[in-house]
């Protein structure tokens, strides 16, 4: 059995500036299997962000190629991207994004809605999973009401309920506290190994990109392994 869920092969990415074309990644190529956690480090603008952005169907690649299941995703219209994220990937971003005028319990809904569940179908399992994140107490609050760490909980329930194959998280516990970090790296990192999906991570912490089972550094060469 094939184990990958996607790869990139020889991808780089640049943009047009008025004072010529800047490159941001160059000839990048890595590969992520089921059950796998990959760590990205770099210095700040090295393109981290971007590379994630790119892995994730986001962003389009200048060069190269993303494959997700055997499939080149590369000439895909916006609309069949679209479709693949939101069945196969779940997203946790530095700052929640969560919808400020829907509850917690809404917000985690909201991508099984957008999958055609039934509304009835969709609010049992949100419940089901922001209870197993020690939320059940604060579903019917919005944002504002939940604290940073509560925020970061919801925004990972929201990623897990459809149960995708791969979470994509750019610095995720780059705005909490210190507790309230290390709680949001422990339930990334075990929520994924236990569900059998894959984490790709951009962060500046080397602590937790050296928990994860595969760590790369994004510097202006390349992509460097580091060794463990």
């Amino acid at each position: 059995m094939n184990d990958e869920i996607f790869r990139v092969e020889n991808v780089s990415r640049s943009f047009q500036m008025a004072s010529g074309k800047l490159e941001i990644l160059k000839d990048i190529s890595f590969s992520v299997k089921r059950g796998e956690s990959v760590s990205i480090v770099g210095k700040s603008g090295s393109g981290k962000s971007t590379l994630l952005s790119v892995a994730a169907l986001i962003d389009r690649p200048t060069e190269g190629r993303v494959i997700y299941s055997g499939r080149d995703c590369s000439s895909l219209k916006d609309g069949e991207l679209s479709r693949i994220r939101a069945s196969v990937m779940g997203f946790v971003f530095q700052n929640s994004l969560l919808l400020e005028d829907f509850s917690a319990l809404e917000n985690v809904m909201f991508p099984l809605l957008n999958l055609k569940k039934g509304r009835k179908e969709a609010k049992a399992e949100a419940e089901a999973m922001l209870s197993s994140l020690g939320l059940s107490e604060r579903m019917g609050h919005r944002p504002s009401q939940l604290s940073g760490g509560e925020r970061q909980r919801t925004a990972i329930a929201r990623a897990l309920v459809t149960s995708p194959l791969v979470i994509f998280a750019d610095e995720p516990t780059g705005a909490l506290d210190e507790e309230s970090a290390a709680f949001t790296e422990n339930l990334l990192l075990s929520a994924t190994r236990e569900r059998g999906a894959a984490l790709v991570l951009v962060t500046h912490n080397p602590a937790f990109a050296g928990r994860c089972s595969t760590s790369y550094t994004l510097t202006h060469k390349g992509l460097v392994l580091n060794e463990k």
